[in-house]
């Protein structure tokens, strides 16, 4: 907060100080203006206003706030833009809003940061995708049981994407990437700096570049951020999940069906939670007020964002209504070698670690209890020459404004959580193609059955522990526990096996009295893509009660006079595999987490996006590069060719110095920002 030129009374600026220090949201950029909040009205103002405009507006003006814009976010959270940055009268009054009995809470719309490496390597060998190493993902045997669905939407919520990489492509034209939306939006005094795109929210998620130059750099709209070239982040985890394979052209993606959804929230060094929050509803195919229904909507969603501190209510809410959609987000976990970040911290969230190659814990990874499974990050075991276990994907490598599509750079490693977590996503959609009954809850506790447990460290690698607080930091290898880099090691083979398991259904009885005798419906249960139903089993636990139709999808028993017993569905299909749901039978209620019904779409619906017809993929304001397709369409050959890529970024390396593990910690330290 910037001292005012004028008094405002000792007493008025310390408590202001102290309000705007405590509002939640504060703390990753706590220098920054307070220019936009986000405001949740409580359900019975709500009621009350039902229908009423710039009800949050009308709330902070008789506060004695000037708001300049409104935007709903959902049902009861409202962003506002305020026409002056938070002075001490302005703090005042923020207090006074957030004790209106109308809100529930206010929150500075902060900043999330991508975890992103700083530079951009190549290495000819995708370890990660096969099983030499104990940390190895071993997707290309779990290939054998299915290479993904056209049916599968996977979102990638960050900088935007290149669609003229010719391991990308645009949907419709022989590519991965799908119209998708750019939700950066403008500067608060009517530019578009952060977006440097020239516009704010509009239908191109095209990413133009993300450096940031030292003057820039200065401004107070970059408190915190440090020059640096453009990361090309969001091609490069796009890559990491869907890069077309068999080609003929660089590299392969965890999926080789199935589609990327680029949403466009990062703009230069941060996006805003606002935008991130509206980016995560229109991914999930809910809707966003004065935005066009999104026509895809996606089932997993990729965050490999976050920022220090714990998660903002903001956050939980819209994660709680994704889960209820049965969308799977997967979140970053962070490279501070602390605590677990958010939005990754959120319940719901599946939060993801790194590991080095050999299953350690790598240097830089955050890690807790919050943390629910753990992929490759990539790490380097060498000195001299090129990182033996960089994580490679596509990328430019223009050093501001987009220049040649390319991989990574043979002599500067691509490390960080920012690609573990699409590894995860990229099994959640080869599960998802397998059953497509799987909602989000189901697909991570699947793909934690599926996973490996972690080795034992070797001698002298000290064992991880949960961080204290953000001071904990555990930056050097330690030996994983399920209680600090989650369930296990991700493993595409296990994952798609358990993917492939039925799903178990009951519908309940609507009420129940002692001695009664209950009804329930097994038959809403469900096998995946390819399979079938065989048979029904109804057994108990914990008592001997009379079932009837004890093998059929339907089953009878009498509720309890006193005490509990569970009674047990077990669904089995045509090839053997079992699910089973567990109900707890009181003399009063029958109680189960299994769903009524499984679904009825245990084969993803395939989707055919139409031709676009040409896309200008925008570059910088003043740029004019020619239409997505021709010979980056997706298709490889031409000048782009996998020899000439391969080229130019044996070229760069000439002009990028070695960089190793303890490099990505050290710029993981830059206050929030991650960059792995």
């Amino acid at each position: 907060m910037r001292r005012r030129q004028e008094s405002t009374g000792l007493a008025a600026g310390l408590m202001a100080a102290a309000f705007m220090a405590a509002l939640p949201g504060a703390g990753a950029a706590a220098d920054a203006p307070a220019e936009r909040l986000i405001v949740r009205l409580r359900a019975e103002a709500l009621e009350r206003h039902a229908g009423e405009p710039g009800r949050v507006s009308d709330l902070a003006e008789r506060r004695g706030l000037r708001v300049r814009t409104e935007r709903a976010l959902g049902r009861r959270l409202r962003v506002i833009e305020l026409e002056q940055p938070a002075t001490a009268d302005a703090g005042l009054a923020l207090a006074r809003l957030a004790a209106d009995p109308q809100v529930e809470y206010v929150e500075r719309d902060a900043r999330a940061y991508r975890h992103a490496a700083a530079v951009d390597p190549l290495f000819t060998s995708q370890w990660y995708l096969h099983a030499a190493e104990p940390a190895a993902l071993d997707v290309a045997t779990a290939w054998d049981e299915g290479t993904g669905s056209a049916g599968t939407v996977v979102a990638v919520l960050d900088t935007g994407v290149r669609f003229d990489h010719p391991d990308l492509g645009q949907a419709g034209r022989g590519g991965r990437l799908l119209p998708g939306y750019d939700f950066v939006s403008g500067d608060s005094d009517g530019r578009f700096r952060l977006a440097n795109d020239g516009d704010g929210w509009d239908r191109n998620p095209a990413d133009p570049g993300d450096w940031l130059t030292e003057a820039e750099a200065a401004l107070p709209l970059f408190a915190d951020c440090d020059p640096d070239d453009s990361s090309w982040h969001g091609t490069r985890v796009a890559g990491l999940i869907g890069a077309i394979a068999n080609n003929n052209v660089g590299m392969a993606g965890a999926t080789w069906n199935g589609w990327i959804l680029p949403v466009r929230v990062l703009g230069k060094c941060y996006g805003r939670n606002s935008d991130i929050l509206q980016g995560m509803r229109w991914a999930a195919g809910l809707g966003v007020s004065g935005v066009p229904v999104n026509p895809y909507p996606a089932r997993i969603i990729n965050m490999s964002l976050g920022a220090d501190g714990s998660c903002t209510r903001s956050y939980q809410d819209i994660m709680d209504e994704l889960a209820a959609a049965g969308v799977l987000v997967v979140a970053s976990a962070g490279n501070a070698g602390g605590p677990v970040e958010y939005p990754a911290n959120c319940a719901g969230m599946v939060a993801v670690a790194g590991l080095r190659h050999a299953g350690t814990k790598v240097g830089y990874s955050s890690l807790g209890r919050e943390v629910a499974i753990a992929a490759p990050g990539g790490n380097c075991v060498n000195d001299i020459g090129p990182c033996l276990f960089s994580v490679d994907s596509t990328t430019n490598l223009g050093a501001q404004a987009p220049g040649a599509s390319s991989y990574t750079d043979p002599l500067a490693p691509n490390i960080g959580t920012s690609f573990s977590a699409p590894f995860v996503s990229g099994i959640a959609a080869l599960m998802h193609a397998a059953n497509g009954n799987l909602r989000g809850r189901q697909l991570i506790s699947r793909m934690q059955e599926g996973a490996r447990a972690f080795p034992a460290p070797g001698q002298g690698v000290p064992v991880c522990h949960v961080p204290l607080n953000e001071n904990d930091v555990q930056g050097s290898e330690c030996g994983c526990t399920t209680t600090t880099c989650g369930a296990g090691m991700a493993y595409a083979p296990g994952a798609v096996a358990a993917a492939r398991r039925p799903i178990a259904a009951v519908v309940l009885p609507a009420s129940v009295a002692p001695g009664q005798v209950l009804t329930f419906d097994g038959a809403g249960s469900a096998a995946a893509c390819g399979r079938n139903v065989a048979g029904f089993q109804w057994s108990a636990f914990g008592a001997s009660p009379a079932i009837g139709g004890a093998s059929t999808p339907t089953a009878t028993v009498a509720a309890p006079l006193t005490g509990t017993f569970t009674l047990r569905l077990t669904v089995t299909d045509d090839h053997g595999a079992v699910d089973t749901a567990d109900i707890v039978l009181t003399p009063t209620s029958a109680g189960s987490v299994a769903p009524a019904t499984a679904g009825t779409t245990a084969c993803p619906l395939v989707i055919t996006p139409a031709d676009p017809g040409p896309f200008v993929d925008d570059g910088p304001p003043g740029s004019n590069p020619p239409p997505a397709g021709g010979g980056g369409g997706g298709g490889g050959g031409g000048a782009s060719g996998v020899a000439e890529l391969l080229l130019l970024a044996v070229a760069g390396a000439v002009r990028r110095r070695l960089r190793h593990e303890s490099v990505a910690l050290r710029l993981s330290h830059r206050h929030a920002v991650n960059c792995g």
